[in-house]
């Protein structure tokens, strides 16, 4: 018999360990950002939402424009985006553009100059003049950069604030 009572009195206090609530603290939840105009590109950095803004804003600030042409599941723009937000010359630099980034395919034909294809990142001064001087190393697609191009970037935004103070 007292086996059987310590049994039942097992099952009881198993019973109802098992249907109490927890009531203790959770873990750290994760949290999600926000999604921002950046889209990864540099999250400190100022951008534009439209390329009509884009265009407003670089001739009246009197800056030359960054348009990056990318799209969120290529895997050469997702490489490019990462080197680009990493290096530190060209977040600062940046700061003296206009940037935007877009994931659609520009509806101004004078962005299209040797077709479509991402990642492409093109250079407009503030006088609304599409930069077609200023290409990456590719005779193919003139505009795109890899990863390892991010030095000729940097130094091609370097030119690109260069012919701004020249020329205008």
């Amino acid at each position: 018999m007292e086996a059987v009572l310590k049994s039942l009195i097992l099952l009881i206090v198993a019973t109802s360990l098992s249907l109490s609530k927890d009531v203790s603290p959770k873990t750290k939840t994760e949290t999600v950002k926000p999604q921002t105009l950046s889209r990864g590109w540099g999250d400190n950095l100022d951008w534009v939402q439209t390329y009509e803004e884009a265009l407003f804003k670089a001739k009246s600030g009197n800056k030359p424009l960054m348009v990056i042409n990318h799209r969120e599941d290529c895997p050469h723009s997702l490489a490019l985006k990462k080197e680009f937000a990493e290096h530190k010359g060209i977040q600062k630099l940046a700061e003296q553009f206009v940037l935007l980034n877009v994931i659609y395919d520009p509806t101004d034909k004078n962005l299209l100059l040797d077709g479509q294809y991402v990642p492409k990142i093109v250079f407009v001064d503030p006088s609304l003049v599409v930069r077609a001087d200023i290409p990456g190393k590719y005779s193919n697609h003139r505009y795109t950069y890899e990863p390892t191009d991010i030095d000729l970037l940097y130094e091609n935004m370097k030119k690109a604030l260069k012919l701004l103070k020249t020329e205008l």
